[in-house]
């Protein structure tokens, strides 16, 4: 199977994959990413379901289930016998090594051991069983990859990667799954037989980002409307009760992390970190600390330097846009009927949704944009600022600061048409850039930068105000 055409974008993964398979010593592999983004299926779909041993740990299983899981799968994959069940982890990564060594082809030998968080149960001696198989055996091979994957991002940071212990500098390769982009999005829907326009493809993916997971649902004669009201409003909708399964599954103390991205979907703009601690209830200290990191290292929230570079001044935003959609229309049942979306297109409250949704979807392109601006070789700082003068006060979602002594200030607008800057609009555009230069007393030219979906109407206020556009199809780059 050729996998450039069997598994839609991910170019630099293989590539990542490739160069690991050339390697002359073993190799540790943690692959690790939100959940449904497809960290299973890519691995398996390149090595096309072939592998020398594999297993997946069990949700919310004990150590007993989880060892006769393991020995299930061993007694499914090997010719070897075994008298008794394993009766802990150092016995099973033993009869692991037996069956390796059982075979007899010369190649790589390849492992994969998915969802390898739910294996460290309580009190368990998992890590000590999987520290015994790499230190005292793969490692003195040439020929052994051992690929683990986890949603928990959180346990493969901190207990795997960052091992303190045994495993301490111990993993060889890491690599974090991304959501699709819109291009990658747009491959996949392609590969679906699903023709929407890039407008819908934008709307689908304010409501589910590039989760290929709930990109697989989508029905392609339908248009994005009816697939949002069929996955989310229905009784049995895919993505309906998704949320309670998404952070329960990954965080032990989840509710902890549910209050942090509560608390951040009422601001859209993002928040301080002593504004989440407040909505959220949670001390501003280690817990925050680390509920924080975790929640950035799964890709849910994104973290944004502010221009002086004061710790205290990171915004914080939502930045999963499942996790935004569902706060905003589905919790506790907001919006309930028959046809409910249908019914809310073109309203205010949707336009309002979509035009600060947009923003994040500008957000999380920023490399496409620097690519339609021309300036992709130079190196900028992407943040956001909010500041005051006596007499004003203003907030800019996305600056791109460059090193060539220019910065770009981009105004993101989401709409059906060309986009119009009238005269009470381009007053406001005026006074956020004049306070920004006052209260910043930066000594940079400043760039209005519009990101619209079908450009900017060129009148009198765009023909003064505007040095770049960037459009909606300049995002799918």
């Amino acid at each position: 199977m050729d996998k450039e055409t069997a598994i839609i974008g991910r170019k630099k993964e293989i590539e990542r994959l490739d160069s690991i398979l050339q390697s002359k010593k073993s190799e540790f592999l943690a692959v690790y990413g939100r959940r449904r983004v497809g960290k299973t299926f890519l691995i398996r779909e390149y090595f096309n379901y072939t592998f020398d041993f594999q297993m997946s740990g069990l949700a919310n299983a004990t150590t007993a289930q989880q060892l006769f899981n393991f020995d299930t799968a061993l007694r499914k994959q090997s010719p070897l016998v075994f008298d008794s069940p394993s009766d802990n982890w150092l016995v099973a990564f033993q009869r692991l090594i037996e069956h390796l060594e059982n075979k007899m082809h010369n190649e790589r030998k390849v492992i994969f051991i998915d969802e390898l968080p739910w294996f460290d149960t309580k009190a368990s001696d998992f890590m000590m069983g999987l520290e015994h198989f790499w230190n005292g055996w793969a490692t003195n091979r040439k020929d052994i990859l051992l690929i683990v994957c986890g949603s928990a991002a959180s346990w493969m940071l901190n207990v795997l990667i960052n091992n303190s212990g045994g495993l301490h500098n111990r993993i060889t390769q890491k690599m974090k799954i991304e959501p699709f982009n819109l291009r990658e999005t747009e491959e996949m829907l392609l590969a679906k037989n699903c023709v929407l326009d890039r407008y819908q493809i934008v709307q689908l993916y304010m409501a589910m980002g590039g989760i290929p997971y709930y990109l697989e649902a989508i029905q392609p004669h339908w248009s994005a409307a009816q697939n949002i009201q069929e996955l989310f409003f229905e009784k049995s909708g895919l993505l309906k009760n998704e949320f309670f399964n998404l952070y329960r599954s990954l965080f032990r103390r989840y509710d902890i992390y549910e209050k942090i991205v509560e608390a951040l979907s009422t601001k859209t703009s993002g928040l301080q970190r002593s504004d989440i601690s407040k909505l959220s209830g949670v001390a501003s200290g280690g817990t925050l600390t680390k509920v924080l990191a975790d929640l950035e290292e799964s890709g849910f929230i994104s973290s944004y330097s502010s221009l002086d570079n004061k710790q205290k001044n990171t915004i914080y935003r939502l930045s999963d846009f499942y996790t935004s959609f569902y706060f905003e229309f589905i919790k506790e049942g907001k919006y309930q009927g028959e046809n409910v979306w249908l019914n809310l297109i073109d309203s205010p409250l949707q336009r309002t949704w979509q035009d600060f949704t947009f923003e994040q979807i500008c957000i999380n392109h920023v490399a496409q944009i620097k690519k339609a601006l021309g300036i992709s070789g130079i190196h900028s700082l992407n943040a956001s600022w909010k500041g005051s003068t006596e007499e004003k006060s203003a907030q800019i979602d996305l600056l791109i600061d460059r090193r060539d002594q220019v910065i770009n200030v981009c105004e993101c607008k989401f709409s059906l048409d060309t986009f119009t800057i009238d005269k009470d609009y381009s007053e406001k555009l005026r006074g956020k850039i004049a306070t920004f230069k006052t209260a910043t007393k930066t000594k940079k030219s400043v760039f209005l930068t519009m990101i619209t979906t079908y450009g900017v109407e060129k009148n009198k206020y765009a023909n003064l105000l505007v040095q770049n556009e960037i459009i909606m199809d300049d995002l799918f780059m």
